[in-house]
């Protein structure tokens, strides 16, 4: 049995609680933490976090997630701050950079305006009427799965509708301040279906120590897997992989180092011919790392294809990372940009490393925090 046959079944036989639409498998977690805008990007516009919501305060332009989503569930709650009128949106598999010219991507929204909520322009059958109350808080459910979507109101059905074309793209929050006025997001949960967990949030099951017991160097803290900063192991999780992709978040202290080993052998060979990448962590800005390598930085494939541009957040922050991986070609995102984009056929390194092998977490003795592993099919 291949790898890539080892990493199918295991999305297929996945059991947990984390359901998507008509009981599909999916990897579920807040899209907004209630007290940061970790995960996401401010374009055009001001937003701020204010008790436990994010306030869209002034201007015109897009709160965006980090990473595009195909298939999803997107559980959100909202309220119009204007007593007279009010317009937003909430934007999914939408495009970005918007048009140039435009504040905002042309579709698909989900629009707030007043006397509109909920509706799709431009999606044939995606409308209703009488289902929010205004003034108030209200609850979207949003369900995509391939070409269809549909909406819940406040726990009611409102429309289900045909004829969504782009297969993925991302999720943005709308602002319109001048013309709409202030609103107010919270309780964002989105489950992306087609994922499931590599880490379980309680314990290292499913991870091994390669070189020295786990635990010598790893733990489970806060629902946080914490690499400690102990001399000792790498950790490798246990089932190999061939394509996929691959989501995560970490958080470094200042100076931080640490690394994403990818298709490696079982005993971690990640430089030269038979091996496979690393893909780099590193606290980008601090001093100590002014005269690297450009391959050396946070998103390179290490050695090999150089990160850019470079989006470190500050150390203390937390930093979302995306590794795609189908035969010899490699994307990585970091913090919502593309930084690496390489083909096998055009980069003779990469054609001479593992298509198959492990994923594994470098202990560079330093303290290093992850959360929200999963890992799904390769995304075009």
């Amino acid at each position: 049995m291949t790898a890539r046959t080892l990493v199918t079944l295991s999305l297929l036989a996945c059991t947990s609680s984390l359901l998507g639409a008509d009981g599909m498998e999916g990897y579920s977690y807040p899209l907004f933490d209630g007290s940061t805008l970790a995960g996401w990007r401010v374009v055009g516009c001001e937003a701020k976090v204010e008790d436990g919501a994010i306030l869209l305060a002034e201007g015109d332009g897009v709160v965006v997630a980090d990473h595009r989503y195909g298939d999803f569930v997107l559980e959100v709650d909202w309220k119009a701050l204007g007593a007279e009128m009010w317009d937003s949106g909430i934007f999914f598999r939408c495009e970005m950079p918007p048009p140039e010219g435009r504040p905002w991507p042309r579709d698909y929204q989900v629009n707030l305006r007043k006397d509109m909520e909920g509706n799709v322009p431009g999606l044939a059958g995606a409308a209703s009427s009488g289902l929010v109350k205004p003034g108030d808080w209200n609850h979207f459910r949003l369900t995509v799965l391939g070409a269809t979507a549909s909406l819940e109101i406040n726990g009611q059905p409102a429309w289900k509708a045909d004829g969504v074309e782009r297969p993925s793209g991302y999720i943005a929050l709308q602002s319109e301040v001048a013309g709409g006025g202030r609103f107010l997001f919270r309780n964002l949960r989105i489950t992306e279906l087609g994922y499931r967990p590599l880490f379980n949030g309680a314990d290292l099951t499913g991870w091994t120590g390669a070189t020295a017991p786990a635990e010598s160097c790893w733990k489970v803290e806060d629902g946080l897997l914490v690499c400690t900063g102990a001399k000792g192991t790498w950790l490798r999780h246990n089932d190999p992989v061939s394509d996929f992709n691959l989501r995560l978040e970490y958080r470094l202290k200042p100076g931080g180092n640490s690394g994403v080993y990818v298709r490696v052998p079982e005993e971690g060979s990640h430089h030269g011919n038979g091996s496979g990448v690393e893909v780099q962590i590193l606290d980008d800005n601090h001093p100590r790392y002014a005269q690297l390598q450009p391959y050396q930085y946070s998103g390179s494939v290490y050695k090999i294809v150089p990160a850019n541009p470079r989006v470190s957040r500050p150390a203390g922050e937390w930093n979302t990372l995306e590794i795609n991986c189908q035969g010899p070609d490699y994307r990585v995102t970091h913090n919502g940009a593309v930084v690496v984009e390489a083909k096998g056929a055009d980069i003779a390194d990469l054609l001479s490393r593992c298509q198959e092998g492990f994923l594994g977490l470098q202990n560079h003795n330093e303290e290093v925090w992850f959360r929200h592993l999963r890992i799904g099919p390769p995304q075009p």
